[in-house]
């Protein structure tokens, strides 16, 4: 390598590396250095030779520097070597830094490593130690058991302690150390109990942690030691006992009314071939032949005596009072029912009523003019609501039947007058809409003839006011017919009893849980009052009036809504209140117990004959599964009602689950193993059950009016109707020759003789009009074109699809099929 003025440089040995110095060389009298940075290699003169000041040499002459170098050049290269020398001391003292860091670490994990080996033989060392305590203590119970055992008892003979007796061997050191040591934990226990304080009660008793023996074993104990001293035992006299037996009874129990012991009872079942433990149930025959083999008295009870306690008690006539009456008010869907009674209690109900209809039972308190109370009961008219109606006609004392006189008796109307006379209440027609322009009440009155309905104006007895719910007209007449009505029935009931009421409506309120609207029928309801009502029991939390505000008491003929359920009841079922809880809670047990045996029942096929049948029309039904939840019991009972009677012999409705309250995940889940839509009525889902809906594709659809769920679950159920097939016949041709042409087989030359002839429609061959097959065509030609269909009175040639058997003279039958899509009536 050479520099600029060609003079010879020699790297030093090992490589050269940029920044250092790597050869010393002459030139002339004056040394040089050659130093190679990271971007070029430079010549500058030895340190130390150079002088500062001027462009002198270091000994000043300018010969001695090297040629071509000026005086910047040569500082800029001698800070170029600074630099480099400074970098080389830094990179030193980074390595040295890198070296003791890791050093450092090292010296930590192996500290780190010592450490947990030596926590790892403290814990081996002490469940060593532990084990070997535990041995050590099992060793000394043993021993300690084996001596008791050897001890002789003071009721044993004293020859058996005489010294004449055998003397024991010698005991080994190993032995005597640990009687030594027995010795001495005896002493120290007795030191113990000398310093354990004052004596206690409990001590004093014989007792032990402050328990004593009951009274029934001291007189026993006192019983063994009289029969001790008395040298034998003594047969204690015999108590017979009067014993209820249900239908069913389990071992224990039985042993329990007999008060015997259960293993004496197992024994005795056990002699008369009978394996049963105390646990299993036996019947009553069984168990009466138990009881009279032990000495006792049998009393058969039946089941349903639990109900004994909630009998009708017979008032006498001191104590009834008068009460305000209980009118419904009934009739066709949109004849006015809801809007006359807003019109009596100034209020707007029917405002909030899904699609303008009343959809649930309401129940009212009314005050008129002339201070008479009434109770109002509001049904609605549409036709799934026939159970409804049937409850309001059966707790109601009048029934106010409301028809339009623009539109005059209909179906729901004639409805309600069988409900009425079925329930033997007297009955009061309101002609209502008066005040429109073709409003005829006349119509009305004569129609009601027909079903034995004589108003007073038609010489009858059945009282009739024409009124108006949007003029107010006729409504003081009403009120007065009411009142003059329940005069006549004088209708009286005793507040001072237990209450009695039934249930018109109930539902489960997100906040307030279950909640039954009851309409008390005697006796008076009370805050705190324990209650079962059908499979439901519980205690009254709160009495909810009709206005909202609570109260404390409800009387006769008095609607109430009650809080405090442990379930919700079924609209229709009667509230009775009961002394205790047990009582309330062992009622419902068991209505609920008949209720599951009645359903299961009649669900199930006893014979073989009859589960074979089952299975056949299972076979031959298809179902349309779906989930219903509704606001309130009643609108849920109808839906159901309206849902099985959509389908025919082929199609129907099942109605997996139907429930009150908000749509769950559980109800999500059920209708995604069925595959099933979830309807709600008036209830929307919770929002962790619409994000588990929309995870598994679940459909949930809300309705507000009963019309529209009806309509579209009959749609739905129409379309797994199969398509009717209909066959239209559209020709006839004759065949009049027969060819046989190569690829294509037998042709025959025909002439159609009525109607048309098309490719696409189907074709049957009839000879001697005896159809002998049927199928398609293979090809349509006229002359020698393909064509879509022939006229009649042309010819043209035709093949079948596979078949040949074709001879002149035969008829060919031309036709189509359609489908025709079936709807459910």
């Amino acid at each position: 390598m050479s520099d600029s003025d060609g003079k010879k440089t020699l790297g030093l040995r090992g490589g050269a590396r940029p920044g250092n110095v790597k050869q010393s060389f002459s030139h002339g009298r004056t040394k040089n250095v050659v130093v190679e940075t990271k971007r070029k290699r430079v010549v500058v003169p030895k340190p130390g030779a150079a002088k500062t000041g001027g462009g002198a040499t270091p000994s000043g002459d300018p010969s001695r520097r090297p040629a071509g170098i000026s005086d910047v050049e040569m500082a800029r290269r001698m800070k170029a070597l600074q630099a480099a020398k400074a970098r080389e001391v830094e990179e030193a003292a980074e390595r040295q830094a890198a070296e003791k860091a890791r050093e450092e670490e090292r010296a930590r994990r192996r500290a780190e490593l010592e450490a947990k080996e030596r926590e790892q033989r403290e814990a081996e060392e002490r469940a060593r130690a532990k084990a070997e305590e535990e041995e050590r203590k099992r060793k000394e119970a043993e021993d300690a058991a084996k001596r008791v055992v050897a001890t002789p008892t003071p009721e044993e003979p004293k020859a058996a302690r005489s010294p004449a007796s055998k003397p024991a061997p010698a005991a080994t050191p190993r032995k005597q150390d640990r009687e030594r040591e027995q010795r001495g934990a005896r002493t120290k226990g007795r030191d113990d109990n000398r310093r354990s304080g004052k004596l206690t009660l409990g001590q004093a008793t014989g007792g032990e942690g402050n328990r004593q023996r009951s009274m029934a074993a001291m007189k026993r104990k006192q019983e063994r030691a009289r029969q001790k001293a008395m040298g034998g035992a003594v047969e204690r006299e015999k108590v017979i006992r009067d014993v209820q037996l249900p239908e069913a009874i389990v071992v224990s129990e039985l042993a329990n009314r007999m008060a015997e012991r259960v293993a004496d009872v197992v024994k005795s079942l056990m002699n008369m071939g009978m394996m049963v433990t105390q646990n299993q149930t036996i019947d009553a025959d069984t168990a009466e032949l138990i009881i009279e083999e032990f000495g006792h008295k049998v009393t058969r009870v039946s089941a349903s005596d639990v109900e004994d306690v909630i009998k009708e008690i017979e008032d006498s006539e001191g104590d009834l009072q008068s009460r305000p009456p209980v009118i419904t008010i009934m009739g066709h869907v949109d004849h006015g029912k809801t809007s006359l009674l807003d019109a009596i209690r100034d209020a707007r109900v029917v405002a909030g009523e899904a699609g303008g209809i009343t959809q649930h039972i309401g129940a009212y308190q009314v005050k008129t003019d002339g201070g008479t109370t009434l109770s109002f009961l509001d049904t609605p008219g549409h036709a799934a609501f026939t159970s409804m109606r049937s409850r309001g006609a059966q707790v109601t004392d009048i029934v106010v039947l409301v028809v339009a006189a623009d539109d005059a008796v209909m179906p729901q109307t004639i409805e309600a007058i069988n409900h009425a006379k079925a329930a033997g209440v007297p009955m009061i027609v309101a002609i209502n809409k008066v005040d429109k322009p073709d409003a005829n009440p006349d119509k009305v009155r004569t129609d009601l003839l027909q079903h034995e309905v004589i108003v007073e104006k038609m010489s009858g007895e059945v009282q009739d006011v024409e009124v108006s719910a949007i003029t107010g007209q006729g409504l003081d007449e009403l009120l007065e017919a009411i009142a003059l009505q329940s005069e006549i029935l004088e209708l009286k009931a005793n507040p001072n009893r237990a209450a009695q009421g039934a249930v018109i409506e109930a539902q489960l309120d997100v906040g307030r849980g279950p909640v039954a609207t009851v309409l008390v029928q005697t006796g008076t309801l009370r805050q705190g009052d324990i209650f079962v009502v059908g499979e439901q029991y519980g205690k009254v939390r709160a009495l909810i009036n009709d206005k909202g505000e609570r109260v404390k008491e409800a009387g006769p003929s008095v609607p109430v809504e009650v809080l405090g359920l442990n379930g919700t009841p079924e609209a229709g079922d009667v509230l009775n209140v009961t002394e205790t809880e047990a009582q309330a809670r062992e009622i419902a047990a068991y209505r609920e117990q008949a209720a599951k045996d009645k359903r299961a029942a009649a669900g199930a096929a006893t014979t073989l004959e009859q589960l074979m049948q089952k299975a056949k029309e299972d076979e031959n039904v298809t179902e349309l599964p779906i989930l219903m939840k509704a606001d309130v019991q009643g609108s849920a009972e109808a839906i159901v009602q309206a849902m099985e009677k959509i389908g025919n012999d082929e199609v129907r409705v099942r109605v997996l689950h139907s429930g009150v309250g908000a749509i769950t995940e559980t109800d999500v889940g059920l209708a995604e193993a069925s595959g099933a839509p979830i309807l709600g009525f008036n209830v929307r889902a919770n929002a962790s059950a619409r994000n588990t809906a929309n995870q598994k594709g679940v459909e949930i659809r809300y309705y507000s009016v009963i019309y529209d769920l009806v309509d579209d679950v009959k749609a739905a159920a129409s379309g797994l109707l199969s398509a009717e097939i209909r066959e239209k016949f559209i020709g006839y041709a004759e065949i009049r020759e027969v060819f046989k042409v190569t690829g294509v087989g037998k042709v025959a030359g025909c002439l159609v003789t009525e109607g048309v002839a098309r490719r696409s429609a189907g074709v049957r061959l009839l000879r001697d009009n005896v159809v002998i097959h049927e199928g398609t065509l293979k090809t349509l030609k006229r002359f020698k074109d393909e064509v879509a269909e022939v006229q009649s009175g042309q010819e043209c040639g035709m093949a079948f699809e596979n078949y040949d058997d074709i001879r002149a003279g035969d008829v060919i039958e031309i036709f189509e099929r359609e489908e025709v899509t079936r709807t459910l009536d």
